[in-house]
């Protein structure tokens, strides 16, 4: 079974673990969207380190944990982007959307 979590570790200092697939994705995406409009610091980090393992899902995420920070005002940079995240953000030219710290 895969696990994937997103938690604040501090204020405005987020952390995306575990295997970003289509079963952990619809969770993580409403779990993400509330930590982000509800986080009460405008510049938010999303700390990619941890991510075991991920398809296409966790591009998705990305984009709109992106999309919620803007729309609620936030400034959000992505940091530890695993080599295989980046490889499918660049094939399908995403690397130019993502605010990568």
């Amino acid at each position: 079974m895969s696990q994937a979590t997103i938690i604040e570790r501090a204020p405005g200092q987020l952390q995306l673990a575990g295997v970003l697939d289509y079963r952990t994705g619809p969770g993580l995406r409403e779990q993400g969207a509330r930590l982000i409009t509800g986080c009460s610091v405008k510049r938010l980090s999303l700390d990619c380190a941890a991510v075991e393992k991920s398809s296409s899902v966790g591009l998705s995420l990305l984009l709109a944990f992106t999309r919620d920070a803007r729309e609620s005002g936030h400034e959000l940079s992505i940091s530890g982007l695993p080599e295989d995240m980046r490889q499918i953000a660049q094939v399908s030219g995403l690397l130019e959307l993502l605010p990568l710290a």
